[in-house]
């Protein structure tokens, strides 16, 4: 069993270690050979300081520079892809192929590339220019970012390679990468490229550093640390707003994404003309991957009648008979059972599965290591509404609530009672015969949903400079921002910078009267140009 180093300033060493953990196969349920430190505050306080330089040196490095690292990072993972997937397989029990190998890797070098192109290009930056009055703003690097990754996406989010790390570098801050507990193996091989790609680039040393684990309250210490200049954190509810309360309480900014339960709205005419289809877009939304994604549709509202009770007797029949999938560790077993349960005691009607207790099968195949039978939940629109909290809570995996709504009212009422979601979606008739009852619902979801869907499942997340993987309280910290997108993602981690009658020869490049790279789009007396001021 070997004791894994830490990266701090840019070199491998022996964590100053507060304990100890080992990542488990969740297909086995078996702990793998090596064994990773919990660093005690002697790692969060080194890696700060040294973070802290980075970032001043960073400031004078050219975007050429980090756009270069980015690309050469996205070179190295492709080499080194086939160890890559089998390591994210082994801890998360994921499929070599397609999910690791053909979706996921592909993705998180694609949008280091897109991040490459945004930091070349430079205009994230927002640059404003009031010539008359000599007033000149931009968006800047903030400082060292805490990037904390979630364990349902080792490779795409993780904090070493995925989305709020590639963004955190663009915007040319110095990144505190703290691996998932689930997959470390998976993020000491990331940051071991992005060692390599800031050495070939020549970027400071301490400009990627990694940590396995802190204790709560070092986590809560490290966000809260006047070093630090912003987080990015994918996980729990309750882990990301104790974190959140730490940072807000010193004024330092965190962007969450913490649950959703993505409703997702059938109406008749849709269900009358492709009901079949829609069962199978359902299924394949939901139990793919085993659930286990922010986007998954844990809640679908439909009007009682003939048409939503076949198509809910066809779900529930899939279901049961549909393979069980493994879930990434116990403790999402556990969370999704006691979710599962709550429902259960709240009064939901169980439809297919409801067995929580982490071993079964769910009659189908498959349901090796940690699983849930699929489980299919059904309640009323009354009910919903009289305790939504409840109803809302969030069954991350194989796991979805219908509500049934005796009129259209009813389907308002409980759009009414929704929390923040990431996503939310409308099923329609393509001839128009749902359209007025659309208008009337559409209106009441958009509020509470980041992305509004329609005739689509919610799980796909493009990376798109159009897209929001963001959306109000609780899904995200903060409904203003998105943590998928480029350049839009970038914004999280920069701060405004303005400069007042400051002489030419002092601005930044992207501030003064000539275009720097003449391709950087610029906000010039109120026109976008990408001319000279």
């Amino acid at each position: 069993m070997t004791m894994r180093p830490v990266l701090i300033d840019g070199a491998w060493r022996a964590a100053k270690s507060a304990g100890s953990f080992r990542a488990e196969n969740p297909a086995t349920r078996e702990p793998l050979a090596d064994e990773y430190p919990v660093s005690a505050w002697a790692d969060c306080d080194a890696a700060l300081a040294a973070a802290v330089a980075a970032h001043e040196a960073l400031r004078l490095v050219p975007a050429e520079s980090i756009a270069k690292f980015l690309e050469r990072f996205a070179e190295r993972i492709e080499a080194r892809a086939a160890e890559i997937v089998e390591m994210a397989h082994l801890e998360t029990a994921y499929p070599k192929s397609p999910r690791l190998a053909d979706v996921e890797s592909p993705r998180t070098t694609n949008q280091l590339r897109q991040a490459a192109a945004a930091a070349r290009d430079g205009s994230w930056q927002r640059v404003t220019i009031d010539s008359k009055a000599n007033i000149r703003a931009r968006h800047a690097s903030i400082g060292p970012v805490c990037v904390f990754g979630p364990n349902n996406f080792p490779l795409a989010f993780g904090s070493a390679s995925g989305g709020d790390f590639a963004a955190a570098i663009a915007a040319g801050n110095p990144v505190i990468a703290k691996a998932n507990s689930s997959h470390p193996g998976t993020t000491q091989l990331f940051a071991e490229e992005a060692q390599a790609a800031v050495a070939d680039v020549g970027l400071p040393r301490a400009t990627v550093q990694l940590l396995y684990r802190t204790s709560h309250a070092d986590g809560e210490r490290l966000v809260a640390d006047p070093r630090v200049g912003a987080t990015g954190y994918t996980g729990s509810r309750s882990a990301g707003l104790k974190l959140k309360a730490a940072a807000d309480k010193v004024g330092k900014p965190i962007y969450l994404e913490l649950s959703s339960v993505n409703p997702v709205v059938m109406l008749p005419g849709a269900l009358a003309e492709r009901r079949e289809q829609i069962v199978g877009e359902f299924m394949t939304s939901c139990l793919m991957g085993t659930g286990q994604f922010c986007t998954n549709p844990g809640l679908v509202i439909l009007l009682d009648g003939g048409e939503s009770q076949a198509f809910i007797a066809d779900v529930a029949a899939k279901f049961a008979a549909a393979p069980v999938g493994t879930l990434l560790s116990s403790g999402v077993g556990k969370s999704l059972a006691a979710g599962i349960e709550k429902l259960r005691r709240g009064g939901a009607e169980v439809l297919s599965g409801g067995d929580g207790s982490g071993g079964g099968s769910g009659g189908g195949a498959g349901g090796g290591g940690y699983c849930c039978a699929n489980t299919l939940l059904r309640t009323t629109a009354a009910k919903f509404t009289a305790d939504s909290e409840t109803w809302q809570t969030e069954l991350f995996g194989n796991a979805s609530l219908f509500v049934v709504a005796k009129n259209p009212d009813e389907v308002a009422a409980v759009l009414d009672h929704l929390e923040g979601n990431l996503t939310g979606c409308i099923y329609s008739d393509t001839k128009g015969g749902d359209d007025a009852l659309y208008d009337q619902l559409a209106p009441r979801m958009r509020p509470h949903v980041g992305r509004l869907l329609n005739d689509k499942m919610p799980t796909g997340v493009a990376v798109s400079p159009a897209m929001n993987h963001g959306g109000p309280h609780p899904a995200t910290g903060h409904s203003g921002f998105t943590a998928v997108g480029i350049p839009a993602s970038l914004w999280r981690f920069t701060v405004l910078e303005c400069y007042d009658n400051v002489r030419g020869h002092r601005l930044p490049a992207a501030l003064r009267d000539k275009n720097p790279t003449g391709a950087m789009w610029r906000s010039i007396d109120g026109q976008w140009t990408q001319g000279n001021a």
